[in-house]
């Protein structure tokens, strides 16, 4: 309690990016080698499920495992059934009855005292993403700062919202418009950013005076885990999230389908993202409103290059897109498109820069890309490497081993002369896996990034301001970023969210987001 006032002050201060570790000093290396050492000594544990801030155990785990080492447990995790499920359902119907009533500072300081733990525990939440799904000491670090943000962001976002609205003055009457929450909302985040999308989808819904059922990601427990405890830890009231592992064709389709359920925020691939809608838009027996879905699915994002861009730096942003985090971001670049006039040589730089990236456990800071994170998305991607083999002529990589059973590894692979119908230039990999595609001009560059369902994240490389206005005119996708690489949006700085099967534009980190979760009610009183 001592940080409260602190924390509540935070708000009065302009929002600012968490800064990112650098692990060229020592200082910063020691303290994430103590973080690794932390967390290793509690790795195998059981966590029970938590609902109203009462412990449950149902004795049949779902198992959190190293995908560097799959023999190595991370966490336990009693599963859910759909009786807890509904047990959770009731108790967050009942919270939201005292918690849409709390004043929005209020529910704006937990946020705020949450960020505080991250902050000061931020090498010890990185080093549980190594072990858990095997992301850089760099890309872990991002992911908790992002958090840290989210929880900063939408803070005083919702204080903004509270205050009067501006509206156009009418004689003889007073008119305000308030921003009231949902109910209780379903939150379903992803394995690839299991902290920071996590903690963003949660902290919009809790912060606008939503009750949530937070079912994590079957892949990363551990680190949705961790989160939840440290919600309890600022002492945010039982009931408000309740914490549900459990599978997401029992548990998760019934959630979706309840007549109580207000909204869902899901973040994951097009085809389950496609399902919740679907499910979420068949009204129940007893249902009173139209669910609200708030979706962020796939991309195929594309980076385009023109032929007076730089080629070093061009090769180095498109490396850096393609294969961080092994390629297993909805805004990685799986597609290059480059101008015919240079594109022996951009491909030549790319295949130069790939074959410099190494690859191996990354509890060993001197490993860029670690494992991806499963069995089934290692098969899965070896089966497009397979297939790319077959569309174009691979390059670099193209080989992939679970380094003598000990983990899903496979090398950062290019292909090039791909055909822009291709299967490797349409459908999503998501994994480190680059389609290199030959445009005739910038006219024909354009239209072939365009080409698919997704629309996502892009990026357009030139000097040329007539083709850079073009690619901001004509280039369709949520995100789109001008000479730099299409990945690593920043929280206030890029909101998030892309166009047509890549989701509903929620621009997560942005002052549209909350809305979202709230609904607008207009009162007037006649003077």
């Amino acid at each position: 309690m001592g940080n409260t006032v602190v924390e509540r002050n935070a708000v009065m201060t302009e929002f600012r990016n968490e800064p990112f570790t650098d692990f060229a000093v020592a200082q910063n290396e020691k303290a994430m080698r103590d973080g690794l050492a932390t967390v290793r000594k509690n790795l195998g544990k059981s966590f029970p499920l938590v609902i109203g801030g009462e412990r449950i155990e149902t004795n049949d785990f779902l198992v959190s495992t190293n995908p560097a080492n799959p023999s190595e447990v991370i966490g336990k995790f009693h599963k859910a059934t759909t009786e807890h499920a509904e047990k959770a359902m009731q108790t967050a119907l009942k919270t939201f009855e005292t918690w849409k009533y709390v004043a929005p500072a209020e529910r704006a300081s937990y946020l705020f005292k949450a960020a505080a733990i991250m902050r000061a525990r931020k090498m010890e939440l990185a080093a549980l993403m190594i072990c858990e799904i095997g992301k850089s000491w760099a890309e872990a670090d991002g992911d908790v700062a992002e958090a840290i943000d989210f929880c900063e962001f939408y803070g005083r976002e919702m204080i903004r919202l509270s205050q009067p609205q501006p509206l156009v003055p009418y004689p003889g009457e007073e008119n305000e418009l308030q921003y009231i929450p949902l109910g209780v909302g379903v939150v379903i985040p992803p394995w690839n950013f299991p902290l920071a999308i996590l903690v963003g989808m949660t902290t919009a819904a809790l912060v606008s005076g939503n009750t949530v059922i937070l079912k994590p990601s079957s892949d990363t427990p551990s680190i949705a885990q961790a989160f939840f405890a440290i919600l309890e830890e600022v002492g945010l009231p039982h009931g408000v999230v309740n914490f549900l592992p459990g599978p997401g064709a029992s548990v998760g389709d019934f959630l979706i389908m309840h007549p109580k359920t207000r909204f869902i925020a899901f973040t994951g691939s097009k085809e389950v993202g496609l399902r919740i809608n679907e499910l979420a838009a068949k009204p129940q027996k007893g249902q009173l409103w139209i669910k609200r879905v708030v979706a962020e699915m796939g991309g195929k994002d594309s980076i385009i290059v023109d032929d007076s861009a730089d080629i070093d730096s061009t090769a180095k942003d498109v490396v850096a897109a393609a294969f961080g985090f092994s390629g297993q971001k909805c805004s990685a670049c799986s597609r290059v498109i480059i101008h015919e006039k240079i594109y022996d040589k951009l491909l030549a730089k790319i295949v130069e820069e790939t074959k410099k990236l190494t690859m191996g456990n990354v509890e060993d800071k001197a490993n860029y890309m670690g494992p991806v994170a499963s069995k089934s998305a290692f098969k899965s991607i070896c089966e497009y490497i397979e297939i790319g083999k077959t569309e174009g002529k691979c390059v670099a990589g193209g080989n992939y081993d679970t380094k003598d059973g000990a983990g899903f590894f496979i090398e950062p692979t290019v292909i090039e002369g791909v055909s822009p119908t291709a299967r490797i230039a349409q459908e999503e990999i998501f994994g480190p896996v680059l389609a290199v595609i030959k445009a005739k001009d910038w006219k024909d560059a354009l239209e072939i990034a365009n080409n698919t369902e997704f629309g996502l994240t892009g990026a357009a490389y030139s000097k040329n301001r007539e083709h850079i206005e073009q690619a901001r005119r004509e280039f369709f996708v949520g995100n789109l970023y001008l000479n730099r690489k299409c990945t690593g949006a920043l929280v206030g700085v890029h909101p998030f969210g892309g166009f047509n099967m890549s989701g509903t534009d929620s621009k997560a980190g942005g002052r549209d987001y909350l809305l979202l979760f709230t609904q607008g009610k207009s009162i007037s009183e006649r003077r």
